[in-house]
């Protein structure tokens, strides 16, 4: 299996963090080469993708991409990492309940480009020690803010009434978004302590829960010789580029790194997918401008 290459989008299981994820997946497939394309907490279930052998490569390219989450906010107890498997360290049950339109106001006001203090349990680094060792060592340290973006935010399910009401709902963000922390401020925002009870990521774009597969699934299809069927293109995580077709001579160009031109109307500094004579994905080719042509330079390429 040492020739495998592409994506598996895993439906991860309660339990695991990305990274056992992956030491597993290389158990099973003995191959070290494979990583993930986002960390999620433990807790935390759905889309993770994992590339494979030169898949590997475009990692950074699917995690710039758009995630969605569908998770429930409970209002009234604060907890120390956030969700719902900390300490409580804040409880205040309500005494009257929330109405739903101050619910939609507060998720309005999320949407956007928003500024996030990463939380103390989690993997960002602070001169180089990661926050969740500094916080089980009993230690707060101040934390920059970060600019992400809300998308799309809006409730799915309502239970307002006191004294820990609960709210569901689905979110659209950018990388880098913390769910608990967007919680937490949604609480501030309504005056209440509050934490995440669940959380699922339905979307790692460009896969969706419906296109994942349990652990479960992959080892059967091991067992049955055909892995391969599971795989999907590596290419597929790059479509928002532009492609452009090259003949024989060119592909060969392409393989050694060569620069080639391209009939292609795009800015500077475009990234472009580069497919060979039967459709085979060859590359990544970035643009720039020579005498009024365009050219494209090799960034990444992709051998059988």
């Amino acid at each position: 299996m040492s020739q495998i290459r592409g994506i598996i989008p895993l439906l991860k299981p309660p339990g695991f963090t990305s990274h056992d994820c992956v030491g597993k997946l290389r158990r099973l497939l003995k191959i070290k080469r494979i990583g993930h394309t986002g960390t999620l907490d433990p807790s935390v279930t759905g889309v993770l993708p994992l590339c494979i052998g030169q898949a590997t490569r475009i990692v950074e390219y699917l995690q710039e991409l758009p995630k969605e989450y569908v998770g429930t906010v409970v209002f009234g107890q604060a907890t120390d990492t956030e969700d719902a498997d900390g300490e409580i360290i804040v409880d205040q049950p309500l005494d009257t309940a929330i109405t739903g339109e101050q619910i939609h106001e507060a998720l309005a006001s999320f949407v956007g480009v928003i500024q996030q203090v990463p939380p103390m349990y989690s993997a960002v680094k602070i001169d180089g020690v990661r926050l969740h060792k500094l916080a089980r060592e009993g230690k707060e340290v101040e934390r920059p803010p970060r600019e992400v973006e809300i998308y799309e935010l809006e409730s799915l399910s309502m239970s307002l009434q006191p004294p820990y009401p609960e709210v569901t709902m689905r979110v659209k963000c950018s990388k880098g978004t913390y769910i608990r922390t967007l919680f937490v401020d949604i609480g501030k925002k309504l005056g209440y302590p509050a934490h995440m009870n669940v959380l699922q990521r339905t979307a790692s774009e460009p896969f969706k829960l419906q296109d994942c597969y349990t652990f479960e699934q992959v080892e059967e299809a091991i067992a049955q010789k055909r892995f391969h069927e599971l795989l999907k293109p590596l290419d597929l995580a790059l479509m928002r580029f532009p492609a452009w077709s090259v003949e024989k001579e060119q592909a060969e160009r392409v393989l050694n790194g060569q620069q080639i031109k391209l009939d292609l109307a795009v800015e500077a500094g475009q990234l472009v997918r580069i497919y060979g004579p039967n459709q085979q994905f060859l590359g990544l080719y970035r643009s720039f401008y020579e005498r009024d042509q365009v050219w494209g330079k090799a960034e990444k390429v992709f051998h059988d």
